[in-house]
């Protein structure tokens, strides 16, 4: 593994040149893991401030689940074990992250509310008053990066027990929208809220990454925009009216999953069925 982050850590330089917080930790652990992945990093900036600026998780932690996925689809020749173990280190990277900013969302840590133009303006200032690498971000993707690189190798240090055939919800969504068998593992951690941990959907999360995936590969070397992606918020618009607008997993569910198997059996028994196809055929 590259000791980049443990050396030196260049975290806001590499904050800089990426542009999002998801696109940026994306690319720090797959540097650590040693592959780097352009397209399925530049994908990931509509999960910048929490879901398209909702201010739901923040997107450091969508990009680095994305980027454990696909070091799991690497690691593991059973893709049962590499999805759990995918999970399994989105957990850690999650529980690390609350740790270190005491919450897992955008909106909190940054104390505006992003999907308007009064919050956006507000935070904008600010950012500008401190200059962007002293901002609250920047701050704490620099704090952040070496612990989310020893939570992710934590996490995926012993393949988790995995007695039967599990589902994912995140990873079906991009199954259904023509993904490959990576990329449904990349996606893996999205599951369930994010590790299972019931908050904004990750199968919408899962949806709009890869449907920005199709659209670097269909606009070489261009970035997906960032504000007014109209792509991303017709998904968004869809599942919003699936949903009567709850976007929380815990509330769409009516549960918290105490593992895999538990929200195998929820999937199994039809639960999000409706929410997944409107996502699947986005």
């Amino acid at each position: 593994m590259n000791p980049s982050i443990t050396k030196q850590n260049d975290t806001k330089k590499v904050f800089k040149e990426c542009g999002t917080c998801s696109r940026t930790f994306a690319h720090i652990l797959n540097r650590e893991f040693g592959h780097i992945q352009e397209v399925e990093e530049r994908a990931l900036n509509p999960l910048a401030g929490g879901i398209m600026n909702q201010g739901y998780q923040c997107g450091m932690l969508w990009g680095a689940a994305l980027a454990v996925g696909a070091e799991a689809f690497r690691k593991e020749q059973d893709p049962n074990t590499a999805m759990a173990t995918a999970v399994a280190a989105t957990q850690q990277l999650l529980t690390s992250f609350e740790q270190r900013s005491g919450t897992a969302n955008c909106k909190a840590i940054i104390g505006y509310d992003l999907s308007t133009f009064l919050g956006m303006t507000k935070f904008m200032t600010k950012v500008t008053a401190q200059g962007m690498e002293n901002s609250h971000c920047f701050n704490l993707a620099e704090q952040w990066a070496p612990e989310a690189v020893a939570a992710a190798v934590e996490g995926m240090a012993e393949p988790p027990n995995v007695p039967e055939k599990l589902r994912n919800c995140a990873s079906e969504v991009v199954r259904h929208m023509g993904g490959s068998e990576e990329e449904q593992i990349m996606a893996a951690g999205f599951a369930g809220g994010l590790g299972l941990s019931g908050n904004a959907c990750g199968a919408l999360s899962a949806a709009l990454w890869k449907k920005m995936v199709d659209w670097c590969r269909a606009h070489p070397g261009k970035n997906p925009p960032y504000f007014n992606n109209k792509t991303a918020k017709k998904i968004l618009k869809r599942f919003n009216k699936e949903t009567t607008h709850i976007i929380l997993c815990s509330e769409i569910c009516g549960q918290h999953f105490k593992n895999l198997e538990a929200h195998t059996d929820y999937l199994n028994q039809g639960g999000c069925k409706a929410v997944m196809d409107v996502l699947g055929n986005s």
